[in-house]
C-alpha cells in the first residue's frame, strides 16, 4: 500500500485553510450526532516517527466537546504487567463507550512491526497476531463501533529533517529516540515491513488511510475528511445487522440436557476423603501455576440453585487467596453495557500465574440477553462465532480454559427454591426474578443446548456436572481443574 501510494494533488493554502474550517465545524456537529447515535469512534493514528501525529490530533480536536472524548497513548513496548496477559488484552480494555470518540496514537500496529523490525516475532507469530487483530476489529465494527485507521507517511529525508530539529531544539529533544534514527536508517526494510503490515490488515470494514504528512495542515485536512466521511457512512448504517460467519473451530460432540444421567450420586465418607485429596493436589498445583505463569479461567454457568456457588467454594478453598479472584456477574453496569459486551471480561481476564473464577460468564449474551430480549437476534446469532474467537485467544495465549455447565433437573430446582424461600438465612437467594425464569425452563434448556453445540470447541469444551447430588458435582469438578492444570504445567 505504502509502497504504491499516489498522492492527492495538494491544494492550495487557501483552499486548505478554507476546507479546514469546515471540516473542523462540521466535526463538532458529527461529535453530537456520534452521541446521539451512540456509535463509540476509534481513530487510530500510526505512521513514521516525527510524522506529526501529534500536532495533527491537537488540530483535529481543536473545536470537540472535551467531556466526550479521550485521547491515549500506547507504547510498543508492554509493560511487565501487560506481558502477563493475552495481546489483545491491553488494546481491548481501551475501546471507548458508545457516543464517545477515543484517539489513539499508536495502537496495536507500533507493537507487532516493532518487534518485526527488531527481529524478534518469529513468522508463525505474526500470522497470529495479524489473524487476532482483523478478528478484533471485525467483531468491533460488527457491534457498531466506527474504526478509522490513519497512516502518516513522509519520506526518508523529510523524516531525517524533522528528526535534526527536534533534537537541535532543548524543549523538543526529548520527542526523539534512538529508534527514531534507527527508523530513519533502516528506512526501506522498515518500509517493506509496514507496507504488509497495512496490507494484512487492511479490511473493507476497517480500511487503511493512508496520509500524505509532508505539509501538517494538508495532513490535518485529510484525516478530517477522511473521518467526517466516516462519521456519516457510521450513522447512515447504524443498527444495519452484520453477516453471520461460519464457525471455524471444530466441535465436539455434546449430549443434549434432557439424556444426561442425574442420578450419580457419591458416599458422605468418599466425599470427604476426596474434597481432602483434592484440595491438597490443587493447593500444590497452583504454587507451580504461579511459579511458570501459567493463567486459568474457570467459568461457570448452570441453573439457578443448581450449586455453583458451593462448587466455587471448594476450589477457593484450596487455593492461595492472594493468588485467585472471584468475579460474580451480574447484570452490565451502565458503562460495560455501552461497550461492546465482551468489554467486561477482557477487563478481568487474570495476569500470568493466577486464577480467575467467574460465576455466570460472557455466555448471558446467548442465554439471558437472548431470551428476555436484551440484545437483537442479529447480535446473539454471531455471538457464538466472537465467543469462540475470544476464547481461542485466551488458550492461544496460554491460558487454561475449563468451562462448567452445572445441571440439575427442574423437580430438584422447585425443592432448592422452595427451601430457599422458607428458610430465613436462605431467603437472600431467591428473588422474583428466579421464579421468572423458572417459568421459561423448556426455553431455556432449548438455548442452552444451542449454546454447547455450537461453542463446546475442541480447545474449550464444555463439562457437564450432574448436580443434583452437590457433593458428585463438586468431587467431578476439583477432578477436571487438577487434570487440566496437570496437563498444563506438564507442557509448560
Amino acid at each position: 500500500m505504502l509502497k504504491k501510494f499516489a498522492k492527492a494533488a495538494k491544494p492550495t493554502k487557501e483552499e486548505i485553510s478554507e476546507r479546514m474550517e469546515e471540516e473542523q465545524a462540521k466535526l463538532a456537529v458529527n461529535q453530537i450526532r456520534i452521541r446521539q447515535a451512540k456509535v463509540p469512534v476509534m481513530v487510530i493514528f500510526e505512521g513514521w516517527g516525527a510524522a506529526g501525529k501529534g500536532s495533527v490530533l491537537g488540530k483535529v480536536i481543536k473545536d470537540m466537546d472535551p467531556r466526550f472524548f479521550d485521547v491515549a497513548t500506547l507504547h510498543s513496548r508492554p509493560t511487565e504487567e501487560e506481558r502477563m496477559h493475552p495481546f489483545l488484552w491491553r488494546y481491548m480494555v481501551e475501546i471507548p463507550e458508545e457516543g464517545q470518540f477515543k484517539f489513539l496514537d499508536t495502537y496495536w500496529m507500533e507493537e507487532v512491526t516493532s518487534q518485526l523490525v527488531a527481529g524478534t516475532l518469529a513468522k508463525s507469530d505474526y500470522h497470529k497476531r495479524i489473524d487476532s487483530i482483523n478478528m478484533a476489529e471485525r467483531q468491533l465494527v460488527d457491534n457498531g463501533y466506527l474504526v478509522m485507521k490513519f497512516f502518516f507517511h513522509i519520506s526518508q529525508e523529510e523524516q531525517r529533517a524533522r528528526l535534526d530539529a527536534l533534537s537541535a531544539d532543548e524543549n523538543t529533544s526529548w520527542r526523539v529516540n534512538e529508534d527514531d534514527y534507527l527508523e530513519n536508517e533502516q528506512y526501506d526494510s522498515c518500509l517493506e515491513i509496514y507496507d504488509r503490515y497495512l496490507r494484512d490488515t487492511n479490511r473493507s470494514s476497517a480500511p487503511w488511510y493512508i496520509i500524505d504528512a509532508k505539509s501538517r495542515r494538508w495532513a490535518t485536512l485529510q484525516v478530517l475528511e477522511f473521518l467526517n466521511m466516516g462519521i456519516d457512512v457510521a450513522i447512515h448504517n447504524r443498527g444495519v445487522a452484520a453477516p453471520l460467519r461460519q464457525n471455524v473451530f471444530p466441535l465436539n460432540k455434546v449430549t443434549p440436557l434432557a439424556d444426561i444421567p442425574l442420578d450419580k450420586t457419591i458416599e458422605y465418607d468418599d466425599y470427604h476423603d476426596q474434597l481432602k485429596e483434592l484440595r491438597a493436589r490443587l493447593g500444590a498445583l497452583h504454587n507451580i501455576v504461579y511459579r511458570k505463569r501459567i493463567p486459568v479461567v474457570i467459568a461457570y454457568e448452570g441453573w439457578d440453585a443448581a450449586g455453583k456457588g458451593g462448587n466455587i467454594k471448594r476450589i477457593t478453598s484450596a487455593l492461595d487467596p492472594r493468588g485467585y479472584e472471584v468475579h460474580p456477574i451480574a447484570s452490565p453496569e451502565p458503562h460495560e453495557k455501552a461497550r461492546h459486551y465482551l468489554w467486561r471480561f477482557w477487563h478481568r481476564l487474570p495476569k500470568a500465574g493466577h486464577i480467575a473464577i467467574f460465576d455466570r460468564t460472557w455466555y448471558g449474551r446467548v442465554m439471558v440477553e437472548r431470551l428476555e430480549g436484551f440484545c437483537s437476534e442479529n447480535d446473539w446469532r454471531r455471538a457464538f462465532n466472537e465467543i469462540n474467537e475470544f476464547e481461542n485467544e485466551l488458550v492461544e495465549a496460554g491460558v487454561v480454559l475449563i468451562k462448567f455447565w452445572v445441571q440439575i433437573d427442574s423437580e430438584t430446582q422447585l425443592a432448592r427454591f422452595t427451601d430457599r424461600q422458607n428458610t430465613p438465612e436462605k431467603q437472600w437467594k431467591i428473588t422474583d426474578e428466579d421464579w421468572r425464569n423458572r417459568e421459561k425452563w423448556d426455553l431455556y434448556e432449548q438455548a442452552i443446548n444451542e449454546m454447547i453445540s455450537r461453542t463446546s470447541t475442541t480447545f474449550a469444551p464444555w463439562h457437564v456436572l450432574e448436580s443434583n447430588d452437590k457433593r458428585y458435582a463438586r468431587i467431578k469438578a476439583l477432578e477436571i481443574v487438577v487434570d487440566a492444570i496437570e496437563e498444563a504445567c506438564k507442557r509448560a
